[in-house]
């Protein structure tokens, strides 16, 4: 079976305000998404999402179905999307190849289909970072780049948060069901991202956090706006942010990062923002 997973309950943010340094991180912390010639899922109880990595090196990889699925297929009841941030590879989904290069996009919608990834050049493997959630209806599965991207410039040098998002699978560019993803680049310099930081009750989000330098780190923020803790992460490493929690973090370099998420509502800006000074 080439694809390993493991379950994330949901917490009461009163009972995760007393979780130490090791249960925070057991709790929320995705630490090995991409392994060699695996897909490794991580299947949250927040909203059901699914967060991971296929790391096609020597052999295709099939997104074969798990068990709490229940489902004969992955994608029976779920869409997904994915954003490679190796170098091309090939994603198989039923009869029709897609070739996706390095921080290029693919939604796929929900239905029977197998899918498989694949790598172009093994000494040159992609890195394919899924996130998939609950699909009512299915859309149909489509490649968007950067170019297709809602890009805007945000935060400032000044304030240490210069950042390039790029909306990459939202409902401005594509259709979906609920998922929505995209890609923060962090400019030289600055280090800051979702600050001032928000919560949204209506959607979960996922963030994944890559082209961290050797030796650095990234410090992420959690939990309810006065009651917050952090957790240090490294290169290709994923967390998982409940509806209730802030999500926020600032890095010994400036870096990159995927955010994902789901929920009830697709509205982009249905957020309650959080000013630095109220932050306890």
């Amino acid at each position: 079976m080439s694809v390993k997973y493991e379950i994330r309950h949901a917490a009461h943010p009163g009972d995760a305000a007393r979780y130490d340094t090791q249960r925070l991180r057991k709790e929320h912390l995705v630490e090995n998404v991409f392994v060699k010639d695996e897909i490794n899922v991580a299947y949250s109880l927040y909203d059901r999402y699914i967060v991971g990595g296929a790391f096609p090196v020597s052999k295709p990889l099939c997104l074969e179905t798990i068990e709490p699925l229940k489902a004969p297929n992955f994608l029976h009841r779920r869409e997904m999307g994915v954003i490679n941030t190796g170098d091309t590879g090939k994603i198989q989904v039923g009869i029709h190849e897609y070739l996706i290069g390095h921080k290029e996009a693919l939604y796929i919608g929900s239905g029977d289909h197998e899918v498989t990834f694949a790598a172009v050049d093994g000494k040159r493997p992609p890195k394919f970072y899924i996130n998939s959630a609950p699909a009512h209806k299915s859309f149909p599965t489509r490649k968007i780049t950067l170019k297709d991207a809602i890009v805007l410039e945000a935060g400032a040098a000044e304030t240490s948060n210069a950042r390039r998002i790029n909306r990459l699978l939202v409902r401005e560019v594509l259709e979906t069901c609920q998922l929505q993803m995209g890609m923060t680049e962090l400019q030289p310099g600055s280090v800051w991202n979702t600050m001032p930081a928000h919560t949204h009750l209506r959607r979960m989000e996922a963030y994944f956090y890559f082209e961290v330098p050797d030796g650095q780190a990234i410090c992420h923020f959690m939990g309810e706006p006065n009651e917050t803790r952090h957790i240090w992460m490294h290169n290709e490493q994923a967390v998982i942010s409940p509806p209730w929690s802030i999500h926020s973090a600032a890095g010994t370099n400036n870096y990159t990062f995927i955010w994902g998420m789901a929920g009830e509502n697709l509205a982009y800006d249905d957020m309650d923002t959080v000013q630095p000074g109220e932050l306890l």
